[in-house]
């Protein structure tokens, strides 16, 4: 029985673990699977918001190749993705949550509902619990226990009424009317824990796609009042927002046209306005609905254990991207910052030969999660996939390619309204940047808009941009180069090396790297 327990998160920075040495969130739960597993210190996502990022995460690929540039933007059906892989191997992949893929129009009729949202469920995925925006099978769930159940989506997150808050503590620090038991958290978890409940006769695959702690920001009690406001971290930014913006044209634009809505009510274009204990507040609560799922992943993995299923179970914790939580002066997920990007990773490999409590420093993708679940279950990785297992990092040893930096995308177009076009003057296709980050430097190439150079030694908090600075000439050229050899050497390749001549069809794969083929020692 080798089983596999996927969670996800969704909107969750990575530092925001205590094993991360965060000063103030606690993830007890997770630390623990982090020391019965593998920490990956330097995972970053390949793209933002949702749609993007779950793409690269489901099919392997970047952003380049798959092409999911936007929510609802739809996925091409002649890529194959981890669902559908897992069923060569007797797999029947269970959704619990969500996936955000759009479906491909030319495989449906015009008139089918499908095409209404961009909610779609990954192709070889079965959904058992279908959470999109409405949440109706929450919906339901709450309506049974004697809530009052509004009709918008997020109107259910409205705080409780008349909260005392002698603090003014911020319109996020009332908590929700739902208590903590009965919250869209704990009802996800108390789902698979029901499935879990029915003996299985055969392997399974549990995909946990959790929504926290993506806003709304109101969380149920405790966790609205677990984390005191003078041991919150203060936003990483310039002094005021106008400074900021000087940094690059597409900041400032986005600095003051925030999409991200905060709480029930709240309108993103205030977002540069939050100051003060508001943001700390925000920041919080951001915490509290974290220690949320950490407590209900606490849940799974003790059920795991009580009935003999830890032992032969894969678990896989990561998230689709970031938030800028106020850093920057933004909220969200977009553009180029660390924020958005640099998202946890906890693999717990529960084979014999695997070596736990390792804390791994070489930087992993997101497009690494799709090769190492099929690592793990002896399947061959589609030609399709840019990313590699980091299966061998769990078995004690490196993988024969590591690598020495991190790569993201961002799609910044506006195709309903045309108004980031119009403000920056630029064609639709223009909208686009690519990042590469070592160690040392990051360098933020725009298609239509100047460059981003950051001395990470000297500036970690990438306030100052260097691209124009004489004494930096060299090393931009060089991150020029970097990012232009690596986007050929990751253009699309799925019929690339094949070959049809007098011989017949020839195919020759370059091969990736799988712990089966690795003996560095870690």
């Amino acid at each position: 029985m080798k089983n596999i327990l996927f969670i996800t998160a969704d909107q969750w920075r990575a530092d925001c673990l205590s094993s991360m040495d965060h000063p103030c969130v606690k993830t007890p739960n997770l630390d623990k699977l982090a020391e019965d597993g593998v920490l990956f210190k330097n995972h970053f996502a390949q793209a933002a918001p949702c749609g993007p990022a779950r793409a690269s995460l489901y099919t392997g690929m970047y952003l380049q190749n798959h092409r999911i540039v936007q929510n609802g933007t739809p996925l091409d059906v002649r890529h194959t993705n981890i669902a559908l892989e897992a069923r060569k191997a007797g797999y029947d992949p269970l959704l619990f949550g969500y996936t955000d893929m759009s479906p491909d129009p030319r495989t449906r009729a015009p008139g089918d509902p499908d095409l209404k949202s961009y909610e779609g469920i990954l192709p070889g995925m079965t959904p058992v619990v279908l959470l999109g925006s409405e949440s109706l099978p929450w919906l339901i769930y709450l309506k049974e226990k004697g809530y009052e159940t509004p009709q918008g989506p997020w109107e259910i997150h409205q705080p409780l009424a008349n909260y005392p808050n002698p603090e003014k503590r911020g319109p996020t620090f009332a908590p929700t009317h739902y208590k903590a038991e009965d919250s869209l958290t704990a009802f996800l978890t108390d789902e698979v824990l029901k499935r879990l409940s029915i003996k299985q006769t055969h392997p399974w695959f549990i995909y946990l796609s959790y929504l926290r702690p993506h806003p709304p920001f109101t969380a149920p009690e405790p966790y609205n009042t677990m984390y005191d406001l003078q041991g919150i971290p203060v936003p990483v930014k310039s002094d005021t927002s106008q400074l900021e913006s000087q940094q690059h044209p597409w900041l400032s634009h986005y600095i003051n046209n925030q999409t991200q809505a905060l709480w029930y009510g709240h309108d993103a274009k205030n977002n540069v306005n939050l100051e003060g204990d508001d943001v700390q507040q925000i920041r919080a609560t951001y915490y509290g609905l974290i220690s949320e799922v950490d407590h209900q992943i606490g849940r799974l993995i003790d059920y795991l254990k009580e009935n003999g299923l830890y032992d032969n179970t894969l678990i896989i914790f990561t998230t689709d991207h970031g938030e800028q939580l106020g850093d920057h002066w933004l909220f969200g997920k977009s553009g180029y910052f660390d924020q958005s990007f640099h998202i946890p990773l906890i693999i717990r490999d529960p084979e014999p030969d695997a070596h736990s409590g390792q804390v791994v420093e070489d930087f992993t993708e997101s497009i690494d999660i799709f090769p190492t679940i099929l690592d793990w279950i002896h399947l061959e990785c589609p030609t399709q996939c840019d990313g590699w297992s980091l299966l061998s990092y769990c078995k004690g040893h490196k993988p024969e390619v590591v690598r020495t930096e991190a790569h993201w995308a961002y799609d910044f177009r506006d195709i309903e309204n045309q108004h980031v076009q119009q403000k920056l003057g630029l064609r639709m296709d223009q909208c686009t940047l690519n990042v590469i980050r070592d160690k040392q430097f990051k360098y933020v190439h725009f298609t239509a808009l100047p460059p981003l150079l950051f001395d990470l030694e000297k500036d970690p908090n990438e306030l100052n941009n260097c691209a124009g600075d004489s004494e930096y000439i060299s090393i931009v050229m060089k991150y020029t180069q970097a990012m232009l050899s690596w986007r050929m050497q990751n253009d699309e390749r799925i019929l690339t090396n094949i070959s049809i001549g007098p011989s017949g069809l020839v195919e020759r794969k370059d091969p990736k790297p799988s712990h089966r083929f690795s003996n560095n020692k870690a």
